[in-house]
Order: structure tokens, then C-alpha cells, then sequence
């Protein structure tokens, strides 16, 4: 779903016939052939943060069942107290921003913080260890973490400095090994390239700022599925 079409949905449930009404003068718009590279700014993935303490305000997810393979309940919820329950802490949650609310109570070790797409994050390295073999000649580094915030954390440190940047993004052909919206983009989603699209100029805007203007290059590694699409966003 586009942001657009959800906003239509929440008007449609407060207001019905204002929301169909806005649906269909939307409809007759969409209808109109646009040039250029035309998609949807979808609402941006949020990401987990499982290494972050739990605390009241926080936005989190229910985790599943330990060595469970489903994805549990994607729905968020907000912590509005943390208590002790026996010997162990519990949290009791309210569902986020939702139409008919809910609240439960949950323990602690199964709760991942949730952290949305203009949230505040203060990025921050921890080193987990190094290989020194080289002596004082350039060495590699690797930083594990979510690509969107390791890029804004070294706009930090990079900005303007990067000489060449190399990706291997998804390549959207509907394979089942990457995920962003937190769900998979499947082959018969009818936003799927809009989608693609949209986590790729997210990230594509923050690596511009790395490069060095007066004399860098960035390289994308990609199939035919989305090459075309994928040259006019970077146009």
C-alpha cells in the first residue's frame, strides 16, 4: 500500500463517504499520464533495534515464540509502564496509533524496540574486533548495522570525502532473501517497483552526500529487472 492509499483508508473509516470522495477525484487523477519517472514515497521501513533497553514511550514488537520461524505480531505497540510482575519485569503496552484500541501486557525479554523512518537515532560505532597485518597501509572496514543509518552516520565523519561507492542492492525480483517494509515485496505486489524505487532514493540521497564532487563514482550492481527504472532515479 502508498501512504496515499492508507490515508484514504483512515479517512474512509472516520468519514465514509468523504473518504470515497476523495478516492475517486484521486482515482481520476492517477488516470492522467505523467512523463518522467513517476512512483510513490511510500511510508519508509522501520527497523529493529534488539540490542536497545526497553523503556516507557518506546515503540516496540512482540516477539515470537523462542525457535519459532514465524514472524510474529508486525503490529507496534507503545510502553506505557514498566513494572515488576514476581521476579521478573513486564511491560504494559498500548496498540500504536490505533483506530480501536488494545493493551496487553508482555515481559520485557520479549519485546525489540522499534525504531520508525524519522525517529530520532543517534548513531553510534562499537568496535567488535580487527585484524592487523597491514602496518600503516590503508586497511578495510567493516560496520554492521541497518544501510540507511550507517550511511547517515558517516555523513558525519565522510561527508564529501568518498572517492567511490560500490552497492549490491536487491535486485526486486521477488525472491524471498531481502525484505524492507518489514514484509517481503512479493512478485504480484502491484507497488512493488514503486516500493523498490522508494528504499532506493532514501538511500541514494544520503550516499550523494558522501561522494566527493569534484571527482567520485558510484557503481551499482543490478539485473534487468529494475536497471531502467534504476537509471532514471539516478538521473
Amino acid at each position: 500500500m502508498s501512504r496515499l492509499t492508507d490515508l484514504i483508508a483512515q479517512a474512509k473509516a472516520k468519514d465514509h463517504k468523504m473518504g470515497a470522495d476523495l478516492e475517486r477525484e484521486i482515482n481520476v487523477l492517477l488516470e492522467r499520464l505523467p512523463f518522467g519517472l513517476n512512483f510513490e514515497r511510500h511510508k519508509p521501513e522501520a527497523v529493529e533495534l534488539p540490542l536497545r533497553p526497553v523503556r516507557k514511550g518506546d515503540k516496540v514488537r512482540v516477539l515470537p515464540p523462542r525457535g519459532s520461524v514465524e514472524k510474529g505480531d508486525q503490529r507496534l505497540w507503545q510502553v506505557a509502564k514498566l513494572r515488576k510482575d514476581g521476579d521478573r519485569r513486564v511491560a504494559d503496552l498500548e496498540l500504536y496509533k490505533a483506530e480501536q484500541p488494545a493493551v496487553q501486557t508482555i515481559p520485557l525479554d520479549d519485546l525489540v524496540v522499534v525504531a520508525e523512518f524519522g525517529d530520532k537515532i543517534f548513531p553510534g560505532l562499537v568496535s567488535t574486533g580487527k585484524v592487523e597485518r597491514g602496518g600503516d597501509r590503508p586497511y578495510h572496514t567493516v560496520i554492521n548495522g541497518e544501510n540507511y543509518h550507517v550511511l547517515k552516520a558517516l555523513t558525519y565523519t565522510h561527508r564529501g570525502k568518498v572517492d567511490a561507492i560500490y552497492i549490491d542492492p536487491p535486485y526486486n525480483t521477488g525472491a524471498k532473501d531481502w525484505k524492507y517494509n518489514n514484509d517481503y515485496v512479493e512478485s504480484d505486489d502491484l507497488y512493488r517497483h514503486s516500493k523498490w524505487l522508494a528504499m532506493m532514493e532514501r538511500r541514494l540521497l544520503i550516499a550523494r552526500e558522501l561522494l566527493n564532487p569534484e571527482d567520485s563514482v558510484l557503481i551499482v550492481s543490478i539485473d534487468e529487472k529494475e536497471y531502467l527504472r534504476l537509471g532514471l532515479l539516478l538521473e
